[in-house]
């Protein structure tokens, strides 16, 4: 997952059509545009100015939890001096008086909301917690202050209606067009009435979607199984269960065991549990959280966000909040994704019906008289997998030691593919123990970057894993990207190697293919630099990059048993990429039933979502939504439910009515691996055509267009339907 915090000083500009900036030379800052802002009161503290770490990285051992409430305030006022210099300017408006005089504007700020978001996501605290409730609003309102301000309107309409004669080049212009476009998104053309109306919801989603994530972190932890002795964890390995014990001992439950929930909807310690009732209690606790009522339950919370985007929408005259926040996506409109979905319905309805017999085969071959739970799907997957393709996963996990898949698996495949090295530092402070630092290096030994890895789950940190900026590359700054990837591997208990499963292997090289579209970014503006790019794009790159797993030549290089030396065989990889194909119908279906459970709730009227106004109602509403869609949801719940989808529901905007990205960037990926494959696969040539063609691009041209100059034709969903086994018949 790609992770990007927007402030103010960004106005939002993620998205562009345009050219590619390789054609044109670094952009240097105009005395036009840094004059405007001479004589405005310099901050004070740590984020006054930029750090004087290697390539501005974040001082963590200067930066205190006390001091972000009242930079955030110092900076929104030096940034509101900045914008008010902006729109008084006598001159004549221009594109650096206005248009790059906004992109500049605010760095302080940007500086203050990147840590904080980083550290409020990763490592968290109470005090930490209290300053985001207390300044996502006034953040909102300061952003709406500039985006609905008539007369910085006023100049930026006046610089895009005279674009043609400008003589801009085309990341220029790319700019231009997106900071008129995302001010009349954000309501400039709006009566002032309506204005007024749309900073209300604003506030107010700010509001409510902090208060989301918050209260699904923490019902989360809560939701965390319990149980009295070791014998009920039979089944799971000697040091999972010692885990458990640990857990059960930080919080303070001597004797007990706890297995923390993950933040999906299926957890990873299922498949070993022999005992069924302990299986669907720890199931239960998960699909069940945050909708038990009490201080975490959150269905009115996520009512009032689905209510609250409704009515917003109408304000612009869009029927529903998926056609207002999909302007700028590929898609473009809901019809486009929902289509491209619905086509996937059919042949996954058929396989999950398929599966789940062949389950049920099992399990009565086993002398077990029940039909498959959602907690048993994966136990007898397992045992169906490791028969049919004698594929047993705890004897793959002894090959996967995490520092070997990151620095002979993951950076060797960058290292293979791009030329790019790494080299492991100690003299950059983190934010946590946990977490390594490594610079990046060009081919030529210039500085690429900087790269930060944080591996293991804690519970200051929210689930899931994703990627972002502490720095974002710009000629015009003349910064490098320092990057972060956060992922949440259950860290090994003390003395014992960290073996990771390949599910969490893939999630590295996922991830870190995002830290190739930010690592080889090549813009001018950071508004439109690396991964700050359509929501239903930014996931493309890394999925692509999960492909280098296992390329037999990278995982020689890897993929070793911690005790033996020994390289993976080969045909336990076969076993593995063979039986990819199967359980589909759980795997697939969860994420198709989540993306199309978000397009329902954003495709509520704003009378249809104030209908939903009792927690029976969203239960009710959830449950209509999905039973719609064909599929098999009480066998095959969706990847999340509502009530913990923290992807559309907490934050402002998000992933709402973009979940979806997830399928159609997996349909850009696979026909781009069959790209790959024909082109000779793992190879320098390709590589470099590839961070030409699509890494390198960033926001600056149409996803199509880039596509194509990658691939030579438009994207085919072929590739991905054959790659999920759903092309109809059975998966032998």
């Amino acid at each position: 997952m790609k992770l990007k915090f927007f402030t103010a000083s960004a106005m939002a500009l993620v998205l562009a059509a345009g050219c590619t900036q390789a054609e044109l030379p670094p952009r240097e800052l105009s005395e036009e545009t840094t004059g405007l802002f001479a004589g405005i009161k310099e901050g004070t503290g740590y984020f006054a100015s930029n750090s004087t770490l290697p390539f501005q990285a974040p001082d963590f051992t200067k930066i205190n939890d006390d001091d972000f409430a009242p930079a955030f305030r110092e900076s929104m006022e030096i940034h509101k001096a900045e914008i008010d210099a902006i729109k008084n300017n006598p001159a004549e408006a221009n594109f650096d008086n206005t248009i790059v005089a906004l992109e500049v504007s605010g760095e302080m700020l940007s500086r203050v909301a990147t840590v904080f978001f980083a550290l409020t996501g990763a490592n968290t605290n109470d005090t930490l917690d209290a300053v985001n409730e207390e300044i996502s609003p006034e953040l909102t309102a300061h952003s709406d202050a500039i985006t609905l301000d008539p007369d910085l309107f006023a100049r930026v309409k006046a610089v895009y209606d005279a674009r043609d004669d400008l003589g801009l080049n085309t990341e220029d212009m790319t700019l231009l067009e997106r900071t008129y476009d995302d001010m009349v998104h954000a309501g400039a053309l709006l009566t002032e009435e309506q204005k007024e109306e749309v900073k209300k919801i604003n506030t107010r989603l700010s509001e409510t979607t902090t208060k989301f994530g918050q209260m699904v972190r923490d019902a989360t932890v809560d939701g965390a199984l319990i149980v009295d002795s070791k014998e009920e964890l039979a089944g799971l390995s000697d040091s999972d269960i010692e885990n458990a014990a640990k857990a059960a001992s930080e919080r303070g439950l001597s004797g007990k065991y706890v297995i923390p929930l993950q933040n999906t909807t299926q957890q990873p310690l299922l498949p070993n549990l022999e005992n069924r009732d302990v299986r669907e209690k720890l199931f239960m606790n998960s699909v069940n959280r945050a909708d038990q009522g009490g201080s975490n339950d959150t269905r009115m919370v996520l009512a009032e966000i689905a209510s609250l985007r409704a009515q917003k929408a109408a304000l612009f005259g869009n029927p529903d909040w998926a056609t207002y926040t999909m302007y700028d996506r590929m898609a473009k409109e809901p019809k486009t994704a929902l289509d491209f979905m619905e086509q996937m319905v059919g042949p996954l309805a058929e396989t999950q019906r398929r599966e789940a017999g062949v389950l049920n085969e099992q399990i009565k071959a086993g002398g077990e008289d029940f039909e498959v739970k959602p907690w048993d799907w994966y136990r007898y997957a397992e045992q169906v997998r490791k028969a049919k393709y004698d594929l047993d996963e705890n004897a793959v996990k002894p090959y996967f030691e995490l520092t070997s898949v990151l620095e002979n698996g993951v950076l060797h495949a960058a290292t293979e593919l791009y030329g790019i090295t790494f080299e492991k530092r100690d003299d950059i402070p983190v934010y946590h123990p946990d977490v390594t630092v490594y610079t990046v290096f060009e081919e030529d030994g210039s500085e690429l970057g900087l790269f930060y890895f944080d591996p293991f789950q804690r519970p200051s940190k929210r689930g899931g894993a994703w990627m972002s900026n502490f720095v974002d590359q710009s000629y015009l700054y003349d910064t490098k990207p320092v990057i972060y990837n956060v992922l949440n591997i259950p860290k090994a208990a003390d003395g014992e190697p960290q073996l990771v499963s390949f599910d969490n292997v893939n999630t590295l090289f996922h991830e870190f293919g995002h830290a190739l579209h930010g690592f080889f970014a090549d813009q001018n503006y950071r508004s439109v630099s690396g991964t700050a790019t359509a929501r239903d794009f930014v996931e493309y790159p890394s999925q692509v990059n999960e492909m280098w797993a296992t390329d037999p030549a990278i995982l020689e290089n890897y993929a070793k048993h911690y005790e033996t030396g020994e390289t993976i065989p080969a045909e336990l990889i076969e076993k593995i990429e063979a039986a990819a194909k199967f359980n589909q119908g759980y795997d697939f279906g969860e994420v198709v039933e989540a993306a199309l459970l978000d397009m329902k709730w954003h495709a509520l009227s704003p009378e249809d979502a104030a209908a939903i106004d009792t927690p029976e109602k969203v239960d009710e509403f959830e449950r209509k939504s999905l039973e719609e869609l064909g599929l098999e949801i009480d066998l095959v719940p969706p990847r999340y439910r509502s009530t913990y989808f923290n992807h559309i529901f907490s934050s402002p905007a998000g992933y709402s009515a973009g979940y979806y990205s997830y399928l159609w960037t997996e349909m850009l990926d696979r026909d781009s691996r069959k790209w790959f494959m024909d082109n000779g696969g793992l190879t320098r040539a390709n590589g470099d055509h590839y961070r030409e063609t699509v890494l390198s691009r960033g926001g600056t041209m149409d996803y199509f267009e880039m596509f194509d100059n990658f691939a030579g034709r438009e994207p085919d969903v072929g590739p991905m339907l054959e790659a999920r086994g759903l092309t109809g018949g059975d998966e032998e």
